[in-house]
């Protein structure tokens, strides 16, 4: 069995990349920027893919995104994907700062495709996710949102109506990307996002985000843990 994470930012991913010990596979995707790590938890291959850098900088956004798990499916052939990484979310909906979600779906929130229900349908994505994902949640104790995906950190007023009015709880800017490509290739997709700011809350997005980035990593670390252990111990794939 193999379980790969996507994840965007280094500062998402180094925790649980130290806490189990894996290695860095240098060169494994060049000429592409992802970055491959490998290891072995409870007789199961965990891979960590990370989008990679330019100019010192985390490649985010659905671009890179979407090559990492591209890249990733057709080189390693998971059994299921892992989009790890951090969220803004809604203080009205109950959320709060390091608060980790089960995502039970995607779709993107800044597509505004004008034309018939194909191309409505098409430009929201609305990907499937991986069926056990509710019983995860369950078990682990962990509450469940729907991820809306827009290339940029901050929102505008029409990004905000279409979450609304489509349900969205976590807004990130990778994970229906992910779930595109995953969507593709019939491979399950499961998502687990740590909260760094609330869209509600007034504050300006990028300060919130980064005032928050280390305790939502921590607490993504904490998550992931649990997430590993049920998926190799108590899931029969």
């Amino acid at each position: 069995m193999r379980i790969c994470y996507i994840v965007a930012m280094v500062a998402e991913a180094q925790p649980f990349i130290e806490r189990y010990g894996i290695r860095k596979v240098e060169g494994f995707f060049a000429p592409l920027p992802c970055e491959l790590y490998e290891g072995e938890v409870n007789n199961v291959t965990l891979n960590v893919v990370l989008n990679g850098q330019q100019q010192g900088s985390d490649l985010v956004g659905c671009e890179a995104a979407a090559v990492a798990t591209l890249s990733a499916i057709q080189r390693l052939h998971p059994d299921i994907v892992v989009n790890s990484g951090t969220c803004g979310a809604f203080r009205e909906k109950g959320a709060d700062i390091a608060e980790v979600y089960i995502g039970n779906g995607v779709m993107f929130h800044d597509r505004r495709v004008p034309g018939d229900d194909a191309w409505g349908t098409q430009s929201l994505g609305n990907y499937p996710v991986w069926e056990g994902s509710p019983a995860l949640a369950k078990a682990l104790e962990l509450k469940m949102g729907k991820v809306t995906t827009g290339s940029s950190l901050d929102m505008q007023p029409c990004d905000l109506e279409m979450i609304q009015k489509h349900g969205g709880e976590l807004k990130d800017m990778e994970g229906a990307a992910v779930g595109f490509v995953c969507s593709l290739f019939k491979t399950p997709i499961l998502y687990v996002k740590s909260v760094t700011d609330l869209c509600d809350s007034g504050a300006e997005t990028f300060e919130e985000f980064s005032r928050n980035l280390h305790k939502a990593c921590e607490a993504l670390k904490t998550a992931n843990e649990q997430v590993i252990d049920y998926l190799t111990k108590r899931v029969n794939w």
